[in-house]
């Protein structure tokens, strides 16, 4: 598609016309209000989350008034309507859209509740019309629900499909023309479900959100947690939409009820984050200046400190579901409760929603963030232990759990996922062409080589995945072992390019921090350089491989894990990946060659300033403040990624275009020749402890800070015998980063900043 538009500059519309802009297709955003469509594209680029994956991508963005410029419009391919759920004002919308837009582009709606009959029954428009139902923020959700019609064209399916999938990076899930179609509808009832019994139970909000969290592999926000990110006051709307669109015998429709405390709250404009004045949560800040955070108690409905949840239950729910949802305390008890109500009328609604389980479960996994589906919960638990649970709960045993019996939803069949069809019988779960997932290689086979830290596996063609799978894949000994043991393997031509990859919801955090303050601990400093040198002497052996080296990551790539993407040939990086070299948040500087890549990018890109001070300002810009790229997009302005380097919207395409651009760097593929450096020395040192000065004098700056940044800065200039008429090359860089890493952390203040990240996952300002 050439061009798209968004009719409506609501927090939705505009969040998916920026999204297509981060596509890199230009996009027509209209609002009912004048000037609204401008005033909101202003807010999105100050907006934080961003939805923008780069500020410079608001000026594929043209605004306009619905009222006097629906013509703009005329030349786009798709528009997709965000309006009021009214479906009087949708169809008055379309009416006017059929004199100005062309034959044969897509008309949809954005419509989370409506069904697409109300907005169709046989109009013009019929065939040319579907529901694409985006979920917010629209930039970082991955679903969309896609409903069509019985006179919608198949082409305008396929098109919509091809470009929400390759260019927005969304998976498409077809559903059924039912109320709120997958996600909100079983969504809606877990809310529903979640509120009520935790009032009924007299639970804490912070207990209900404990249980609501990840002991269910649900995000920690838990239920309160996520009205308040949503917004309170969207709650009554879905409800009463709800209401009016489904039966009354239905289970969602039952579970409803007036809750008076969160019409007090709407009243009082505590709908949460988004109104300001918080909600069931609430920040305020003391007279010292530190934030203090309340929530409301569900009994009196009074603000109070917030508690730390201490339920038996969720010790126990560490182990497994089954110990969480058998526990006879109140925590127990609410699982179960929830659980009943939610995975039950999940199992009922296949076929109304979908014919197809694992679509429903997709759909909860990417909709509403949960590690697993509905169907997925239930295999944990058991079906037929399920089913029972029911039964003596005294509520209806789907007619689903009764198909599926003493067996599983899913299974694994000669290494091949599969799931239960609705006859009982199972079936390959088929990806989308094109799509090449890591579980499915490893269901297939056994790793070539494996650590507790990491493995390697043949992804077929010659080229191998080189996985990391430590908790929040940080680097240890293990890993860096693992790297060895890979190239020397791809040396005897066990494999022909390497891709470095994993499907976790981090690539790497960096290096795994407990060790190295234990070993600081026991003052086993010899242990903690010899592993300063392990990664220093893995990364440079990835550099000078015989083989192309690929770099794949998704999320956080932080420190040691931004540092081994800097040491490969090439990325293919995920829109969505988070990269820096935070290492100065806790008191030391990149010790595993992230200084010399850095001066070694800069000091090569083209059009950038040449002598040796630039490269050295901006290396030193970028890893003094720790600066983190929040978009794939992003990182190339810190050269993190370079302009020949890719980027994939759709995180489940990842690693076939990595794997593609390795294959493509095979045939006379050579491991670069790193030409030295030029480096200022002590002059350039000075310049930039200038700098630093300033930030002091500003209050942005630590007295540690002004400690790790003078040995940042000896680093970068090449230490104090450097001159910029002799040549440094990236072993004396390395030298000089792993005296400066090993010589901060001999220090007390770099040693209370590690703690503090390991204790609470923030950096300490000391």
């Amino acid at each position: 598609m050439n061009k798209i538009a968004v009719i409506g500059a609501g927090v939705m519309g505009a969040g998916i016309a920026a999204h297509v802009a981060n596509a890199g297709i230009p996009v027509v955003l209209l609002d009912i209000v004048p000037g609204g469509a401008a005033k909101a594209v202003e807010r999105m680029i100050r907006a934080d989350p961003a939805p923008f994956m780069h500020r410079i991508f608001a000026r594929r963005v043209t605004t306009g008034d619905l009222g006097t410029e629906l013509a703009l419009v005329a030349d786009c391919d798709w528009i997709i309507e965000a309006i009021v759920e009214k479906p009087e004002a949708k169809r008055a919308l379309y009416e006017q859209l059929q004199a100005v837009r062309k034959p044969g582009s897509i008309l949809s709606s954005n419509t989370s509740t409506i069904p697409l009959a109300a907005l169709t029954d046989d109009a013009p428009w019929a065939a040319d019309f579907l529901i694409t139902h985006f979920f917010n923020p629209p930039r970082y959700m991955r679903l969309l629900e896609l409903v069509t019609g019985p006179a919608t064209r198949a082409d305008a399916v396929a098109s919509v499909t091809q470009v929400a999938d390759h260019a927005l990076g969304k998976t498409v899930i077809p559903c059924k023309d039912r109320p709120g179609f997958i996600a909100n509808r079983i969504g809606g009832q877990w809310i529903q479900s979640a509120i009520n019994n935790a009032m009924d139970l007299g639970l804490t909000i912070e207990e209900a959100d404990a249980v609501m969290g990840s002991p269910l592999g649900i995000p920690r926000t838990g239920v309160f947690g996520l009205l308040d990110l949503v917004g309170i006051d969207l709650m009554p709307h879905i409800a009463a939409s709800m209401k009016a669109s489904l039966p009354a015998d239905d289970a969602y429709v039952a579970a409803m009820r007036d809750q008076p405390l969160i019409v007090r709250l709407i009243g009082e404009g505590r709908i949460g984050r988004k109104g300001g004045k918080g909600g069931f949560y609430t920040r305020t800040k003391g007279a010292d200046g530190a934030s203090e955070k309340f929530a409301i108690d569900l009994g009196t409905g009074k603000d109070r400190p917030t508690e730390r949840a201490v339920l038996e239950s969720l010790a126990a729910g560490k182990r497994d579901i089954v110990a969480l949802v058998s526990h006879p305390d109140r925590g127990g008890r609410y699982a179960r409760a929830v659980l009943l109500d939610t995975l039950g009328y999940a199992a009922a609604l296949v076929p109304e929603v979908a014919d197809d389980i694992a679509a429903v479960d997709a759909a909860m996994r990417l909709g509403y963030n949960w590690r697993w589906g509905p169907f997925e919960l239930i295999d944990r638990i058991g079906p037929a232990r399920f089913a029972a649970m029911l039964r003596e709960a005294g509520h209806p045993v789907p007619p689903l759990l009764d198909t599926v019996g003493e067996g599983r939803f899913y299974r694994e069949t000669d290494g091949v996922a599969e799931v239960m069809q609705l006859d009982g019988r199972h079936a390959p779960i088929v990806r989308p062409d094109g799509v090449l997932l890591l579980a499915d290689i490893k269901r297939r086979g056994k790793p070539m080589e494996k650590t507790a830290g990491a493995s390697l596996w043949d992804i077929g063609d010659g080229v191998a995945c080189l996985e990391f799978h430590t908790k929040m894949n940080a680097i240890d000994p293990d890993v860096l072992a693992t790297v060895g043991k890979a190239i020397a393997l791809g040396k005897k031509g066990a494999f022909k390019a390497l891709v470095i990859h994993n499907e976790a919801e981090n690539f790497s955090v960096g290096a795994h921090l407990g060790l190295a303050l234990f070993a600081a601990n026991i003052a086993a400093w010899g242990e903690i350089e010899s592993m300063i040198e392990q990664g220093q002497k893995a990364f440079a052996a990835l550099r000078a491989a015989p083989f192309p080296v690929v770099g794949a990551p998704s999320g956080m790539a932080l420190g040691g894990g931004c540092e081994v993407l800097l040491h490969c040939d090439a990325i293919e990086a995920h829109a969505e990946t988070y990269i820096g070299l935070v290492e100065v948040g806790v008191g030391v500087i990149p010790g595993w060659g992230g200084c010399a890549a850095m001066l070694r990018r800069w000091t090569e890109a083209k059009g950038a300033p040449r002598g040796p001070m630039p490269p050295v300002a901006k290396a030193f810009e970028m890893i003094s403040t720790a600066t983190v790229a929040k978009s794939a997009h992003e990182a190339r302005d810190w050269m993190l990624l370079r302009p020949a380097d890719g980027i994939t919207m759709n995180r489940d395409r990842l690693l076939a275009a990595a794997k593609a651009r390795a294959l493509a760097m095979v045939e006379g593929y050579a491991p670069p020749e790193p030409k030295p450096l030029r480096l200022p020395g002590p002059s350039g040192r000075a310049a930039l402890m200038m700098a630093v000065d300033g930030a002091v004098a500003l209050g942005r700056a630590t007295p540690h800070d002004v400690t790790v940044c003078g040995h940042l800065a000896t680093a970068l200039t090449g230490g104090p015998r450097a001159d910029i008429t002799e040549d440094v090359t990236d072993d004396q860089v390395r030298k000089l980063e792993r005296e400066a890493f090993m010589a901060l952390l001999r220090t007390d203040p770099t040693l209370a900043r590690v703690e503090h990240m390991l204790d609470t996952g923030r950096a300490l300002r000391n």
